[in-house]
């Protein structure tokens, strides 16, 4: 805008001459091209001006708005908007949903001649021209369509992404020149050639209309009349009064100086209000009355802030908003570029149906608050908890102990993160947790695939395991000795690996990978989706088996892992967007599940009876609402730094994460009102799944192949006259765990193999104990040199108790005079189980207080 002020410079008599015939010329221009729109439109150029002003662009291309995305989440039996984003807060509607009132005063104020001029207002120009030439500005005259003109220039400028490109851009669009107004004009007569389609001017003018009062700025980032109707008056555009739309249209001239969110402009705002209300009485707009009722008005602002971004997104939302938004600028289809992707983001208008369940969300998240705090003093606590659909990976719930918030402040608050714990680093920042024994689900898989039985029994004894006997074809061969130890110090022993995936037995899994290659478990790990968090490979080595390694994980990555099992092995990646639309109705393509097999359907069926029985009868049974077949599994890192509990229905998987963001704190130590720190996974966990279950469903998986369950068995090899080591070596070959009991009268050598129990030759379950006996010599025949085989006065001589039941076993041992208790392999054996053998065996003497192995069938 010229200067008006006393102290503006002033041109000299002969510059401002020189001036007058330097502009003739364009004078010349304008009276040729503006006699609307005869000379423009017919090509009567009679002279070079013409000539000059027609070699200008006159084509304008009109780019689409900025416009909000929005997310959309289900809730009930729709959809609603949870959170939207901008970098411009425009709402486009057509003209027939703006008040009549805004139309009249903006036509009234800016361009009163609007449906009458082609584009440029000749008379307007001329008197612009004048002023121009006398005070050197390229300003006033425009009119509605030049000033169209102008903010669309002002959008493309805006739209690219070089910031120096930009404002070179911007600058152009925007200078206070003749040469910008005159290209101005060139364009504008353009812009009213390509709206008056089929010969209807009326229509061609309505449609520039509407577009100007949709791209004009209304003060800060408020655009467009619909959006400038809600955010000061709380209405849409279609219900602004009379004082309303006067005030909303007069804006367009000087935005950010007549806003009425500062009480500063109130006054100011108003006096603008009250002309332009004086230039629609004088254009017939309204009449004396409406005008003074209307001036007589108060300005009663009713500002309704749009809340935009993840921070103020609704029904809990925020962290999974904030997943959306970075697949949406993660992935190459939405553009070339990161700097592209977010501008798209932030301006095009994306329609963003996504998967997430808002009710479910909301639950969680109160569940969540309910159990634990947003932060301690003493650690740097942290709770996660994601739940997906196995059959379409669709994301549903995405809860965490912390609050939203990506500003600085977040730095200072221990409650506050913009970290997702649920998520991979590239989605939200979280470098993953260790998955502790959750991960023993994938040796499971691998054990099963690779032939075994859930039946076949393990030397799950707590021992030094030698890292080389763990074969690994990607990573390997490892070495060293691996002091490995059991939950609660629990010595392990002889078991199915059944009964280690129930107990979660360290070296249960220990002995299973022994058998098995490490690789081909990370491989298995990797294709049921649970990946590191920082997209590298999975680790192999073997204490990864137990997820006590280098492998960090998301919660939402062991999700959708327990998940694939719950789908019969078939895995289908996560995904938390459904569908999105532009403004316009048409149709973007969406991120979309891709499903494939990660292991066939025998071998998941398999796992499935394994880890339902968790849930039934191991450790995972806290967190069993039981209301339907559920499979999950759990796991507690040294220490218990971490804890876990994953599980999945057919219709709905969880995984819930808890322990520190950093640090090493142990959760044994950590009470709760609601929980101990060790509980929260399964009081968090039984609640989700009680509320889930229903709305998802819970359908039985078909039962196991029989191989699956079979107890494979194994010959006794006849190592009579042995040594015990030798002994041991041959049993242990074939996969038979030894124990060394005592003396009995015999023929072979003094301290030989006298016998075995159960006996040579005999069949029995792969992996039981196998009790050798040593001779004393004494045989009973001859001079003996020994002391016959009788019992001391603590001793007692084992009865041969095979073919009976348990229970009828357990009798006969305590009639006997034994004293001690006895355990069953396989373990937890019903008290019908049949008895096969013991150790110590029959006729064995022995302690009266000795604890008795029975194996049974």
């Amino acid at each position: 805008m010229p200067s008006q002020t006393p102290t503006a410079p002033k041109r000299n008599v002969l510059a401002a001459l020189l001036g007058m015939l330097g502009m003739s010329g364009i004078a010349g221009v304008l009276v040729a091209a503006m006699i609307t729109p005869l000379i423009a439109v017919a090509g009567v150029a009679a002279n070079s001006t013409i000539t000059l002003f027609e070699s200008l662009p006159d084509y304008l291309e009109i780019t689409p708005l900025q416009q909000k995305t929005e997310l959309y989440g289900r809730l009930g039996d729709g959809e609603v908007k949870f959170a939207e984003f901008y970098a411009q807060n425009r709402v486009e509607v057509p003209l027939d949903q703006m008040s009549e009132h805004v139309k009249d005063a903006v036509i009234a104020t800016e361009d009163p001649r609007f449906y009458e001029h082609g584009g440029v207002d000749v008379i307007s120009a001329s008197r612009a021209l004048l002023v121009s030439v006398l005070g050197d500005d390229g300003g006033g005259a425009s009119t509605i369509t030049m000033q169209f003109v102008r903010n669309q220039r002002v959008q493309a400028a805006e739209a690219i992404l070089d910031p120096v490109e930009r404002q070179t851009a911007y600058e152009q669009a925007t200078e206070v020149t003749m040469g910008r107004k005159l290209q101005e004009m060139r364009l504008a007569i353009g812009v009213e050639k390509q709206y008056a389609t089929d010969g209807d001017r009326k229509a061609g003018k309505d449609k520039i209309l509407e577009g100007y009062l949709n791209i004009a700025l209304f003060g800060g980032q408020v655009y467009g009349v619909e959006s400038a109707s809600q955010y000061y008056f709380g209405k849409p555009a279609s219900d602004l009064t009379l004082p309303e739309a006067a005030l909303i249209g007069g804006m367009v001239q000087n935005p950010n100086a007549f806003r009425i969110d500062d009480p500063d402009n109130l006054e100011a705002a108003k006096d603008r209000r009250d002309y332009v209300l004086r230039r629609m009485l004088e254009e017939n707009k309204i009449d004396r009355t409406e005008y003074e009722e209307a001036v007589e008005s108060e300005i009663t602002p009713n500002i309704t802030p749009t809340q935009h971004g993840c921070m103020n997104a609704k029904h809990n939302a925020e962290f999974f908003c904030d997943y959306v938004q970075n697949v949406m600028v993660n992935d190459p289809v939405f553009g070339s570029t990161y700097e592209e992707r977010l501008f798209n983001f932030q301006t095009k208008g994306y329609q963003i149906h996504t998967t997430i369940d808002l009710e479910m969300q909301e639950y969680g998240t109160q569940v969540m608050n309910n159990t634990v705090p947003h932060s301690v003093d003493y650690m740097d606590f942290g709770t996660a908890m994601s739940m997906i659909e196995p059959s379409t990976g669709h994301v549903l719930t995405m809860v965490q102990n912390k609050r939203y918030d990506p500003t600085d402040a977040a730095a200072t608050d221990p409650g506050a993160t913009s970290v997702n714990f649920n998520t991979d680093t590239d989605y939200g920042g979280s470098a993953g947790f260790r998955p502790a024994s959750t991960y023993k689900i994938f040796t499971l898989a691998n054990w099963v695939q690779s032939g075994h039985s859930l039946n076949e029994t393990l030397n799950a004894r707590v021992r030094p395991f030698n890292m080389a006997n763990f074969y690994d074809s990607c990573d390997g061969p490892w070495g060293g000795m691996w002091d490995l130890k059991n939950d609660a110090n629990d010595p392990g022993g002889v078991v199915t690996a059944l009964q280690a995936t129930m107990t979660s037995l360290n070296t249960g899994f220990a002995a299973m990978a022994e058998q098995l290659d490490q690789c081909v478990t990370r491989d298995i790990a990797m294709a049921m989706g649970a990946h590191r968090a920082d997209g590298e490979t999975n680790w192999s080595n073997p204490s990864e088996m137990i997820g006590s390694g280098n492998n960090t994980i998301a919660p939402l990555s062991m999700a959708n892992a327990i998940g694939t099992f719950a789908n019969q092995g078939v895995h289908c990646t996560p995904v938390a967007i459904t569908s999105i639309t532009l403004r316009d109705g048409s149709e973007v393509t969406a991120p979309a599940s891709e499903c494939k097999e990660a292991i066939s359907a025998d071998v998941a069926n398999a796992s499935n009876y394994a880890l339902q029985a968790v849930m039934t009868g191991g450790t995972g049974v806290a967190s069993n609402p039981y209301l339907g077949p559920l499979i999950g599994k759990t796991g507690t890192t040294d220490n218990a730094e971490d804890t876990w509990m994953i599980a999945s229905t057919t219709g709905v998987a969880i995984a819930i994460w808890v322990g520190n963001v950093e640090g090493k704190t142990s959760l044994y130590n950590v009470y709760f009102d609601a929980a101990s720190g060790t509980s929260v996974r399964h009081v968090i966990g039984s609640q989700m799944l009680a509320y889930a279950i229903p709305r998802y469903g819970a359908e039985e998986w078909p039962a196991p192949d029989p191989s699956a369950l079979v107890t494979p068995q194994e010959t006794v090899p006849d190592v009579t006259g042995m040594s015990v080591e030798a002994a041991t070596s041959a049993l242990e070959a074939v996969g038979f765990v030894v124990e060394v009991g005592g003396q009995v009268r015999s023929d072979q050598p003094v301290g030989s193999v006298a016998s075995t129990n159960p006996s040579a030759n005999t069949r029995v379950p792969k992996g039981s104990v196998v009790t050798i006996s040593t001779s004393r010599g004494d045989s009973g025949g001859g001079n003996q040199t020994q002391r016959p085989n009788e019992p001391g006065a603590d001793e007692a001589v084992v009865p041969d108790v095979s073919g009976m039941t348990v229970e009828a076993a357990a009798a006969a041992l305590g009639a006997a005079g034994f004293t001690g208790s006895y355990r069953t392999v396989p373990g937890n054996a019903d008290q019908s189980a049949i008895v096969t053998s013991t150790s110590p065996g029959a006729n064995d003497v022995a302690k009266k207080d000795v604890t008795f192995t029975l194996n049974v069938q």
